[in-house]
């Protein structure tokens, strides 16, 4: 198990075992207080979790076997004043390292190996929207509620089921027949992970949910590798829902298109090659779909009529620092004649954590959001068909609690309106 110390207290053993309250002396001499994991180490040492090496190090850096986390699990198993999440926690750790503890003295039992098959996350959140095309003097204003759960169920110890469900209502449209409110499966995919090997079978968001292809399909997808990855995927794109609120015989409000195609969904393929290490993240990416004639507008107040959609694109992240972090992507649709492009530059300060209250972030991003290419963009403050400048912040007013503010200023590219987007949000994280 080539695993650091350091690595495996942050991941699922040691503060889930831990006392809640770091307060304890550190014993180590290699721990500086100024070290990220300083508080976990010296409350695990009091707690006896930890004893670290006979001449007062830790040695956080070193490589660790299946037989020494084992021995820190064994003393976590012993501890009683542990809630019930960390309890639930603890014996999903002892069925993982059942035959090491058996080889302690430390028993196992069946119900301990099967503890916690489901696990049961989600959110509530309120996000208001204020588009703004300042020009043509138009103003649209939405009040949104969702309540979100994600379970995700163990099948064995290669395979999980997942699911997203969402139940949401518009305020400003509040009717009392409920007519405006919508409970929806919005994913649901049995996924498979075998070693440097990964496959999804079902409805899930693909390898693009970070840019402009943040949406949901419904096929297959294998991953090979590690750092160096291989992704590709197949099915069906539904697109209906990205403008069935504004078709009805009218036209998109921002954009000079009524639909995205004559078809509800797309045939759909993509690959692509990602590579992670350390700070740098970075990907090449190809996605295809085919439909009854894709509209495609150009700046002749023409529309164009193809089958196809052919993009291409190319994304990179790079963090700095704890604080600072750069990232971006780049887009064409090859198969479009105008708005082909799409692209994103984004500059990070820190950045809001759940579960730690009082941190925060801000952010600054200029954006150019094709219509031809950006065909299912969710960014909140640039809109697609549109580009210019965004800046945010995000902050964790309490535990499990984000505030997120974002202000978009920029132009319709189809119209060369000026518009300004506000958007808010508060989420409450379970």
């Amino acid at each position: 198990m080539k695993k650091t110390l350091v690595s495996a207290l942050t991941t699922a053993l040691v503060v889930g075992a831990a006392s809640t309250t770091f307060a304890a002396a550190n014993p180590f001499s290699d721990v500086p207080a100024d070290h990220w994991a300083y508080d976990a180490v010296s409350q695990l040492a009091a707690d006896g979790v930890i004893e670290g090496y006979g001449d007062t190090t830790f040695r956080g850096n070193q490589n660790i076997t299946r037989y020494e986390m084992a021995q820190m699990i064994a003393k976590a198993m012993a501890k009683t004043d542990v809630s019930a999440a960390d309890k639930a926690l603890i014996d999903k750790l002892a069925a993982e390292f059942s035959d090491e503890l058996n080889n302690l003295g430390v028993r196992v039992s069946n119900l301990e190996r099967n503890a916690d098959m489901v696990k049961w996350n989600g959110k509530a959140e309120y996000t208001y929207k204020s588009l703004r095309d300042k020009d043509a003097s138009e103003k649209e204003n939405s009040d949104h509620l969702l309540f979100r759960l994600e379970p995700s169920a163990e099948v064995n110890s290669n395979w999980h089921v997942n699911a997203r469900l969402d139940a949401s209502t518009e305020m400003n449209k509040d009717k009392a027949n409920g007519d405006n409110d919508n409970v929806k499966l919005k994913r649901i995919w049995a996924q498979g992970n075998y070693g440097n090997f990964q496959t999804k079978l079902g409805k899930f968001a693909q390898i693009d949910d970070d840019s402009i292809f943040d949406t949901t399909f419904s096929g297959a997808e294998v991953k090979f590798g590690n750092k160096v990855t291989f992704t590709a995927g197949a099915g069906r794109l539904d697109f209906s829902e990205y403008y069935e609120d504004e078709v009805d015989g009218k036209t998109i409000k921002f954009g000079p298109q009524t639909k995205l195609s004559k078809d509800d969904a797309a045939n759909y393929q993509y690959a692509g090659l990602g590579y992670a290490d350390g700070k740098f993240v970075g990907g090449v990416d190809y996605h295809h779909l085919n439909a009854d004639e894709f509209f495609y507008a150009d700046r002749k107040n023409d529309v164009k009529q193809d089958d196809n959609a052919n993009i291409w694109l190319a994304k990179a992240a790079y963090r700095f620092d704890k604080t600072n972090a750069l990232n971006g992507f780049y887009a064409n649709n090859t198969s479009a004649d105008d708005f082909d492009k799409a692209w994103s530059v984004e500059y990070d300060y820190k950045g809001a954590e759940a579960e730690n209250k009082g941190t925060w972030g801000m952010w600054a991003a200029y954006r150019n959001l094709g219509y031809n290419t950006a065909l299912f963009s969710t960014y909140d403050a640039i809109l697609q068909g549109q580009k210019g400048w965004e800046v945010g912040a995000n902050y964790a007013p309490f535990k499990n609690v984000v505030t997120t503010l974002r202000y978009g200023n920029g132009k319709e590219t189809w119209t060369n309106n000026k518009v300004e987007n506000l958007f808010g949000r508060v989420e409450f994280f379970f």
